[in-house]
């Protein structure tokens, strides 16, 4: 990966209580200078991605706009494809195309969705893959697969971003790394999802993402310097307290039997310190692993928007 590539930072929203909040949010990330923002694909409280993404394209000018992740089972690529062209359009080409193998129980479950296996799920989303790339193509998509079939397929409208959307695709695993290395425009060093379909925490150390770079090195070949890394910065806090802050944090997660102070404020997911303290720790993890695309949750937004004034373009 090019380790010099230019940072720019996005916004991870999780909720919005009404059509106001959430087009605020969207105006307020824009005027900060974030670059994206992205919902997630949960049946939680927030709004539905899609229909986010469009009402937020619509109070915005330069802000891209994403889903931090679309789980793929969720639905079928083909329309999928209908939809992510159409937000492409509707957006001017603002859409970066954020997609995943799916990890959280609690979404299938309740939809009579089968929770597969890790693998399962993760050669759906590369079938997937294909047959999204193929639509965004210029001609018709004919695709047998073990997990999807498509015949005469022929996309409109088509994106505005050729030859497509850039695709952000997230993991932990080398599996699901490797596929995101070969097909993604953006590979996101995500948490990593346990058995039980919750998440695994250690897999946020310094450790665990030295092993995710080498797996994304190792797959890269020739299309290293078209990748960009992304990181999702889980714990932040603006403050000179930084083990204060490092041990409320993992109070307030519970994850302190799986984290000590020490390990948590080593993590690329955690951006804890003073301004000045953050800034170097940026600088340290693009040199380090090329990581130059880091996004926030919506309630550090205000907080951490000096960091990005101070960085973006840089």
């Amino acid at each position: 990966m090019h380790r010099h590539r230019p940072f720019h930072f996005g916004v991870a929203a999780y909720d919005a209580a009404s059509r106001e909040d959430w087009l605020t949010l969207a105006r307020r990330a824009e005027i900060l200078g974030y670059s994206t923002l992205a919902i997630n694909d949960h049946l939680g409280t927030q709004p539905a991605p899609i229909a986010a993404i469009a009402a937020a394209a619509q109070v915005t000018k330069t802000l891209r706009l994403g889903c931090g992740v679309f789980a793929n089972d969720f639905r079928h690529p083909i329309i999928f494809a209908k939809e992510a062209a159409s937000l492409d359009v509707l957006s001017d080409g603002r859409f970066e195309l954020g997609l995943g193998a799916g990890w959280r129980r609690a979404d299938y479950e309740p939809a009579g969705l089968s929770f597969d296996p890790p693998g399962v799920r993760i050669a759906r989303l590369g079938e997937a893959v294909q047959v999204l790339k193929a639509a965004f193509g210029d001609e018709p998509v004919d695709f047998a697969g073990a997990h999807y079939t498509v015949r005469g397929f022929e996309l409109r409208p088509k994106p505005v971003q050729r030859p497509h959307p850039p695709f952000l695709i997230g993991g932990a695993g080398k599996r699901v790394l490797t596929l995101a290395t070969r097909e993604a425009d953006i590979v996101s060093l995500s948490v990593k999802g346990s058995a039980d379909g919750g998440l695994d925490w250690e897999s946020i150390s310094l450790e665990a993402t030295r092993e995710k770079v080498a797996w994304v090195r190792e797959a890269a070949d020739g299309r290293a310097d078209r990748l960009e890394l992304h990181v999702m910065a889980i714990f932040v806090a603006v403050t000179d307290d930084i083990r204060q802050a490092a041990e409320a944090m993992l109070r307030d997660w519970d994850i302190g039997e799986v984290l000590t102070v020490d390990r948590l404020l080593a993590s690329p997911h955690a951006l804890i310190g003073s301004e000045d303290g953050i800034v170097e720790t940026l600088l340290g993890l693009r040199e380090q692993f090329g990581i130059s695309y880091v996004s926030v949750f919506q309630e550090a937004m205000e907080p951490f928007a000096p960091i990005v004034a101070r960085l973006s373009g840089q």
